[in-house]
């Protein structure tokens, strides 16, 4: 086992079921590191592209947030493209090369060209043989990168069909959230099997050891952050002195109350505070 791998299979377990004190604290603890991490790719012309996949709602976005919060906004990018045109569909790895770090940059991905491994075949939205040599050709031209100078780092967040269905109730009622969920969305529920297969084939054929994949379950969104963070800065060689032994869980842990109905919840966790309340908010709609 690599010193990396060791680092992340004996501390990650840290992470589960964390509480809301301790994920604040850890949080905070590693973006500090994020932005130390940074410094370096600004101060040495790195290249470094962060992929993140994922079924709808798995947390992409929401991890993206956390990962670029306090960092240099001059020296990152996120890009999350939209439908591509018929050009695009036929330049496929150059659509996405246009969007690639330049030195002394970090590109997330929210999404990226693995649309063509997933959704893309999942909802017929490109040809057979397009797939074929998506497939056929990724992982050549990923490494062609690398060789080159890119830091390519790519992550797979996974969501369980029951996670998803929630998260999709709770988009639904919230009206900060609404416009997250679309009529693809529903669409896309219809052929989970369907991904999961082509999902399946993904990890199967475009994973090797200078371009794998790491899957993280998403099921618990602050996990996933913490997870993903240290992951990153696990794979990721710069320059540090960063002991990745994560911080004594908080003695007191964070309490949350919610009165619904007149009845009131108490010492709640975040995870039942976040449950109620998007369920009070399902049943008023």
């Amino acid at each position: 086992m690599k010193s990396n791998d060791f680092v992340r299979s004996k501390f990650f377990d840290f992470y589960d079921n964390v509480d809301f004190a301790t994920y604040q604290k850890e949080k905070k603890r590693l973006q500090i590191e994020l932005l130390k991490l940074q410094h370096w790719v600004i101060n040495n012309d790195k290249r470094v592209a962060i992929v993140f996949e994922g079924r709808d709602a798995a947390g992409k976005g929401g991890s993206i947030k956390r990962f670029t919060e306090y960092l240099m906004p001059k020296h990152f990018n996120v890009v999350e493209l939209g439908i591509p045109t018929p050009k695009e569909s036929k330049n496929w790895f150059r659509r996405y090369e246009r969007y690639f770090p330049k030195e002394g940059e970090i590109t997330f991905f929210d999404r990226s060209w693995y649309n063509r491994a997933l959704i893309e075949p999942t909802m017929g939205y490109c040809k057979k043989s397009q797939y074929r040599y998506f497939m056929s050709k990724v992982l050549e031209w990923e490494e062609a990168h690398i060789k080159e100078g890119l830091i390519l780092v790519k992550l797979y967040l996974s969501v369980s069909k029951q996670t998803q269905l929630f998260r999709f109730k709770e988009r639904q009622v919230d009206p900060l959230k609404y416009w997250k969920y679309s009529e693809n969305d529903k669409q896309a529920r219809r052929y989970w099997d369907v991904f999961t297969k082509y999902k399946e084939q993904m990890f199967n054929k475009t994973s090797s050891p200078k371009s794998p994949w790491a899957v993280i379950n998403s099921n618990n969104k602050l996990e996933t952050r913490l997870k993903s963070m240290l992951y990153i800065l696990s794979k990721i060689p710069y320059t540090r002195n960063f002991d990745f032994r994560p911080l004594q869980k908080a003695e007191t842990r964070q309490r949350f109350s919610i009165s619904i109905d007149g009845v009131a919840f108490n010492n709640l966790n975040y995870r039942q505070f976040l449950l109620l309340e998007t369920l009070n908010g399902f049943y008023k709609k």
